[in-house]
């Protein structure tokens, strides 16, 4: 186990110069001078030059990122060109709002995702199978940016009804924007759960079933073992294996993937974060939370991998 952590921690360290190549080119041939930005527009040529050389955008491409990755290494991502604060402050400010969203959105993914995936694999073909694989596959067809907007509407905003329909009239029951408080947590982890528990009911339903059809399940049946420990204790156990890869996965794709809910709800994550930074061409600011985002799909990959081996001890990850 020990080898098999180091060996993937190594492995890291290739994907992510990958990232930082990568990054690093888009940025430089999105159209738009930083310095010309950040001096503004009506800037006399000199200033703008004086600012491109203290950026160090005068330098070749190539010294720029060597410069730059060699600055990472010390734990140095650089200062931001929009405020001129340290980007690890930057980021910092923001990381654990977005981690929080994503940690909350799984938690809500899985439990409702397994319990629709349980009752439907052990009532297969019946009205609650059926049902609930609808309800899946609509709230796997929704856009999240939608989903946002009509709960914001109904549990924040409110409609314009008649008096005698009060329930959606003038609705103030949770906060349509910020972070921080119970009221305005609720409805952006549901607008990012729901396609997750989607997805993880549909993959439960299906290794659910295809363990319920092996040998040793019949086998429980007939030593006459209660149908709640075969699903649970036997059946589950096992079938949980592709739904840990689903929820890494998902956990994995939430943490670079909130920037439209986080738009929605005006929450102050990375996500924003990206959009604001790329929009006004702070090329620091960009590289460090891709970065950071992209260290932490490795490091969730590792997880789900060391996962596996607590469900299947038969798994050899050495």
């Amino acid at each position: 186990m020990f080898k098999f952590i180091v060996r993937r921690l190594i492995q890291t360290i290739p994907v992510l110069i990958g990232v930082s190549i990568l990054v690093f080119s888009l940025m430089h041939l999105i159209p738009g001078d930083p310095a010309q930005i950040m001096a503004g527009e009506s800037a006399p040529e000199q200033t703008v030059e004086n600012m491109r050389e203290r950026l160090g955008l005068n330098d070749p491409v190539p010294v720029q990122y060597f410069k730059y990755v060699s600055n990472a290494l010390q734990g140095d991502l650089g200062s931001s060109i929009r405020s001129g604060r340290d980007v690890t402050k930057e980021i910092g400010g923001r990381f654990w709002i977005t981690v929080e969203l994503a940690i909350y959105s799984t938690a809500l993914s899985v439990f409702m995702g397994l319990i629709a995936g349980i009752i439907s694999a052990t009532r297969k073909y019946s009205f609650a199978d059926i049902s609930l694989m609808l309800i899946a596959l609509f709230g796997l067809s929704m856009p999240n940016f939608w989903l946002g907007l009509m709960l914001i509407q109904w549990f924040a905003i409110g409609f314009d009804l008649p008096a005698w329909i009060p329930f959606f009239e003038n609705t103030s029951w949770f906060k349509p924007s910020g972070w921080g408080s119970f009221s305005q947590i609720v409805l952006p982890v549901i607008t990012l759960g729901t396609g997750g528990a989607a997805i993880i009911a549909r993959m439960t339903r299906s290794s659910m079933l295809e363990v319920i059809g092996q040998d040793y399940i019949r086998t429980a049946r007939a030593k006459g073992v209660k149908q709640r420990v075969v699903v649970y204790r036997h059946a589950l156990k096992n079938a949980l294996i592709p739904v840990v890869t689903v929820v890494g996965l998902q956990f994995g794709a939430l943490l670079g993937g909130t920037v439209l809910t986080e738009t929605v709800f005006a929450i102050n994550g990375m996500g924003k974060l990206i959009i604001d930074s790329i929009l006004a061409r702070d090329f620091p600011i960009v590289q460090g939370t891709i970065l950071v985002i992209a260290l932490l799909f490795v490091l969730v990959n590792l997880l789900v991998d060391i996962t596996y081996r607590l469900l299947n001890k038969r798994i050899d990850l050495d």
